[in-house]
């Protein structure tokens, strides 16, 4: 019999929004404990929650990048439970009529690309969290409720997904998405971006599914990819021994690379569900929706075809370029200062990139893109060559200063007279025999070996196709 995996993931997404999403409360990151609440995210007896219109707007933003239907009518239900982290002992969540209704992710992996459908976007709010001690010896728990009431986006997707690396290129797109349209920083470090993974094994071509096994406590792609590779070999190790598979929840150990029990899960939890009485139903129309539809930037799939059709990019180039709006941004704004697209893209890749911790904020580079594009230039005219601009490229990103002035500031120029390479040249041939009757003895490694003795005498400053043409002529002649 062979086993395919089915694998769903609910990812929760937190809304960058400057308060909570039905308080004034600061939703600011790392704050003290406890300093920003209010009887509204608190629950206490008699308060009203009022809907943060800037969540409403980044939901729907949301919804419309990830092809779903906007509901013209939606609602808040009570999704009641009992958790120390929820004082309210509620969640203000939506069930039946949530936000947005279908839509997809488009991913490409080694078998190919695929659409993974998407179930539903609704909007509710975060619970609190909860701090464990570490001395096992104090069995003492403390409640943080600073996130309780922090707008949440949650993203259900279909069990569409049938690999880890399906899984995992759906993440990447979705946090891609996300940050393009500036809804959420999508940072799973700080929880503003958390996933949990549904997993069953069916029998291939079957319609049935098989039993589900949520997985939390997932906070990496990398952890979600490991922990799927490690459940789908865990099922499938149980059902060739003849064993059953128990609906559970179960946890992601990231010191053993292993899932362990949290605990069973026979039927689904009644969460009594019923509409919020304080809430009013959201009723949007077409006007609404379309004015939120025109403020969305261009989105990563469009944007990664037309730098393959404006520029003429190789589809890697156009993936790692518009990986990240700020990235896509910079590329283009260097183009338009009359760069070649493939050199700029080259350029950016191969030596910015290793300069650059975060390309999420390039905005903050040091080397503004009106003078990389000089620097390139001067590559171009000769003035500089390729080996030099690395140097002036460091340079720039210490003290930011235009590259000419950089340049005649050290004495860079590129040494571009004929006779004053040539009298190198002449030097380095003297000096490197056994190099000279290599090459010609048809080893044309030597040549290499002697262009770089060239530039090394001229301190990487001779033309390298003067050099190239002045060494060929003479060990040819």
């Amino acid at each position: 019999m062979y086993l395919e995996p089915v694998i769903g993931l609910e990812v929760h997404v937190q809304l960058n929004t400057k308060t909570k999403i039905f308080c004034g409360c600061s939703t600011t990151f790392k704050s003290d404990p406890n300093t920003q609440t209010c009887p509204v995210c608190l629950g206490l007896p008699g308060v009203l929650p009022v809907l943060n219109e800037e969540a409403l707007k980044k939901i729907i933003m949301a919804g419309i990048a990830l092809n779903s239907t906007i509901s013209h009518y939606s609602k808040f239900d009570r999704k009641n439970y009992f958790y120390p982290d929820l004082p309210k002992a509620y969640q203000i969540s939506q069930y039946d009529k949530p936000i947005c209704v279908g839509g997809f992710i488009t991913v490409t992996t080694g078998n190919g690309t695929k659409k993974i459908g998407i179930t539903r976007l609704h909007l509710e709010e975060d619970a609190g969290k909860s701090i464990h001690s570490d001395d096992p010896l104090k069995r003492e728990s403390y409640i943080n409720f600073n996130r309780t009431g922090v707008p949440l986006a949650e993203i259900v997707s279909e069990p569409d997904i049938s690999t880890p690396d399906e899984a995992y290129e759906y993440l990447r797109n979705l946090k891609t998405i996300m940050k393009y349209i500036d809804v959420s920083d999508c940072n799973m470090e700080e929880g503003s971006l958390r996933c949990d993974v549904n997993i069953s094994l069916r029998e291939k071509g079957s319609a049935k599914l098989g039993e589900k096994v949520e997985i939390k406590n997932l906070n990496s792609f990398k952890a979600v990819k490991m922990a799927i590779e490690y459940e789908i070999g865990r099922q499938k190790n149980l059902i060739d021994d003849g064993n059953t598979i128990i609906q559970e929840t179960r946890l992601w150990d990231s010191n053993r690379n292993e899932t362990f029990s949290m605990r069973s899960k026979e039927e689904a939890n009644d969460y009594r569900y019923f509409p919020d009485p304080d809430l009013a139903p959201i009723v949007l129309n077409d006007d609404y929706i379309a004015s939120i539809r025109e403020s969305l930037p261009e989105l990563p799939d469009a944007k990664y075809s037309r730098f393959i059709a404006q520029y003429g990019l190789p589809e890697y180039d156009a993936q790692v370029l518009t990986s990240s709006r700020q990235l896509a941004e910079y590329y283009e704004s260097v183009v338009k200062n009359g760069v070649n697209s493939k050199k700029a893209s080259n350029w950016i890749m191969s030596e910015m990139l290793a300069k650059v911790a975060d390309i999420d904020d390039i905005a903050s580079f040091s080397i503004i893109p009106q003078r990389l594009a000089s620097l390139l230039k001067l590559i171009d005219n000769g003035t500089i060559s390729g080996k030099i601009a690395k140097t002036v490229f460091d340079e720039m990103i210490l003290t930011g200063d235009d590259p000419m002035k950089i340049i005649n500031e050290k004495g860079l120029v590129q040494m571009t007279n004929v006779g004053e390479i040539e009298t190198i040249v002449d030097r380095v041939l003297a000096d490197n025999d056994a190099s000279v009757r290599d090459y010609r003895n048809g080893r044309d490694k030597a040549l290499k070996f002697l262009v770089g003795q060239v530039m090394k005498e001229s301190k990487g400053k001779a033309n390298p196709q003067i050099v190239n043409d002045l060494l060929l002529k003479k060990l040819q002649g």
